[in-house]
């Protein structure tokens, strides 16, 4: 409730309902510590005040009631560390395990200013090689066009799609400076950091379409670094990802056995001239 009222985006993934749980936890804890203590400060205000004590006290508050305040306040908080924190990482990096799982749907996002390229492996399941040296205009990636791995993928410009209920692994870079790429939605943001390629992990469970931000100041177009992920069925990301291929890689949804068509025949040579009749 407390989260909602603070403007906090709805949840759509597996890990984010114990996330949220903790995070409630934590702002009911410190409005209690702002209510009592505002309470305490007024009360030293009333009770201390110069009206009340013309003359100065030289010996100072004998009770131990502060002390005994800030103790349960100390309890408190190692009761949340150890109930509540330490799991709750616990579970997360348990959570790993999507990195190896053959289910999980495998995606390179590499951010730069002030866009983000998302990079599928194509229907092979592998990616290309990369190298900078063939980045272009037409190659932001630099994927090695010699690498039959890479001839089928496929690369997206601020636009991410998901499965529903379906892990997901997303390793994450850039080009340039450093970005953040943060999922609101999922919980989850890492930041892209160039010669790294960082893994976040995690399990959509709301289908819809979300918003991605860059959490880190990147530059003066900070601010309109914005992407969107789609998180759809299965059939429906199938359709999708059929279509990207097809759209980016014609040659490769030629259907199988089909004859190549046929180049244009070359124009014919001009005859050549008569030679001229002796006389």
């Amino acid at each position: 409730m407390i989260n909602q009222a603070l403007g906090m985006v709805p949840n759509a993934s597996e890990h984010g309902a114990s996330n949220d749980m903790m995070l409630e936890i934590c702002h009911w804890f410190m409005a209690a510590l702002f209510v009592g203590w505002s309470c305490y400060f007024f009360y030293t205000l009333w009770r201390f005040s110069k009206r009340r004590n013309p003359k100065a006290d030289y010996h100072g508050v004998q009770s131990k009631a502060s002390a005994h305040l800030e103790f349960s306040v100390v309890v408190i908080e190692i009761m949340i560390l150890l109930g509540f924190a330490l799991p709750l990482w616990g579970n997360r990096a348990n959570q790993a395990s999507y990195v190896n799982s053959p289910d999980a749907i495998k995606v390179h996002a590499v951010g730069e200013q002030f866009f983000w390229s998302f990079h599928y492996p194509g229907p092979d399941g592998v990616f290309g090689k990369q190298d900078p040296a063939f980045v272009t205009a037409s190659n932001p990636l630099g994927l090695d066009p010699n690498d039959p791995n890479g001839q089928d993928d496929i690369v997206m410009h601020n636009e991410l799609h998901l499965v529903d209920k379906r892990p997901v692994v997303i390793e994450v870079t850039s080009k340039d400076v450093i970005h953040n790429l943060a999922m609101k939605h999922m919980r989850m943001a890492q930041d892209a950091i160039p010669g790294s390629r960082i893994p976040l992990w995690f399990r959509p469970i709301r289908t819809g379409t979300f918003e991605m931000v860059c959490g880190q100041l990147c530059g003066t177009g900070h601010g309109g670094m914005v992407s969107k992920m789609t998180v759809e069925t299965q059939a429906e990301f199938d359709t999708w990802f059929k279509e990207n291929s097809d759209l980016q890689h014609p040659k490769a949804a030629a259907p199988a056995g089909a004859a190549p068509t046929a180049a244009p025949a070359a124009p014919a040579a001009p005859a050549p001239a008569a030679a001229p009749v002796a006389k």
